[in-house]
């Protein structure tokens, strides 16, 4: 007697509901291709408890923002705008399959490329036209007086080398992140010493006018793709390949040519989403998603038709 294979999909809060209820796009169109190919899928509340068992269980999990337990499971998170997702072995973005690709704007075509960036931007950014100021902007992330293993220098150092242009530059903190009296005493000891520092400011609005963004591998980076403005970045991250690498080039080049870089945006964010990415709204996203946990080592099927 043989048994379906059980996919174990592990969730959090109202994601976990939404996914019981049918009613989370990418999650029904992942169960509908997974049930085609002859497996079973269960979901889950996530917790320490479940993912030290999940190792212990028979079949597969996948993991919502979270590392993978054991060699059957994956992790799926968001790229960056819905409805696009990545299904992925480790939690690093900058180990995702897309950050090794290299990129080929020229073998992107234009004109698909401009209506898709145009589109994205109307809903996810929508606004006056952004405009190039002067204004560096600066969005910190945490463990700011760290230097951990994917980033270049710690985000004080960074934020010092890059105040020490002389150039308008504003850091602002990150919402959900905690910063103790020694991190506030960094940036406060960095702000007195370059009177070109301001601390603290609406990231959103920033970013809009601002003149280029520096940032360790903030998601405010890849916003700021959609509105043309470049990036300097500091640390690893999935999209690297149309930004200036301080890894590559140093602060001070990376820095100096910030100001007149200007790849095409708009075919960058047509490769990484809609090439590179699982558009849950599309007729291959079943497919893509198989083919997605095939990379992770799963034996499940193409999809039917293909």
């Amino acid at each position: 007697m043989t048994h379906a294979p059980v996919l174990r999909v592990y969730l959090e809060g109202s994601m976990l509901e939404t996914a019981r209820a049918g009613s989370f796009n990418f999650l029904t169109v992942l169960r509908r291709a997974v049930e085609a190919r002859g497996w079973r899928v269960e979901w889950h509340q996530t917790g320490t408890l479940a993912r030290m068992a999940a190792p212990l269980r028979d079949g597969y999990a996948l993991f919502h923002m979270e590392a993978p337990t054991h060699a059957r499971a994956l992790t799926f998170r968001r790229a960056y705008h819905y409805p696009f997702w990545q299904i992925e072995p480790v939690p690093q973005r900058w180990r995702f399959a897309v950050a090794q690709r290299r990129y080929d704007p020229a073998a992107v075509d234009p004109e698909p490329a401009r209506a898709f960036a145009e589109r994205l931007r109307a809903r996810v950014l929508p606004g006056p036209p952004p405009r190039r100021g002067d204004t560096i902007l600066v969005p910190l992330q945490g463990h700011i007086r760290r230097c951990r293993s994917f980033q270049t220098m710690s985000p004080v150092e960074m934020l010092k080398a890059i105040a020490a242009t002389g150039r308008p530059t504003v850091a602002t903190l990150h919402p959900r992140e905690s910063y103790d009296e020694a991190d506030r005493a960094a940036l406060a000891e960095l702000a007195a010493r370059h009177p070109n520092l301001r601390i603290g400011g609406d990231t959103a609005q920033l970013l809009r006018d601002c003149a280029f963004v520096a940032t360790q591998n903030s998601a405010v980076a890849f916003d700021g793709y959609l509105l043309g403005k470049p990036a300097v970045l500091f640390g690893q991250i999935d999209f690297h390949h149309i930004g200036l690498n301080v890894a590559e080039l140093g602060a001070a080049q990376a820095l100096a040519r910030a100001e007149s870089h200007a790849p095409d945006f708009d075919r960058y964010l047509f490769w990484f989403l809609q090439q590179n990415a699982i558009n849950a709204t599309l007729p291959d996203a079943e497919a893509r998603i198989l083919a997605a946990m095939r990379r992770g080592g799963w034996p499940i099927g193409a999809a039917p038709g293909t």
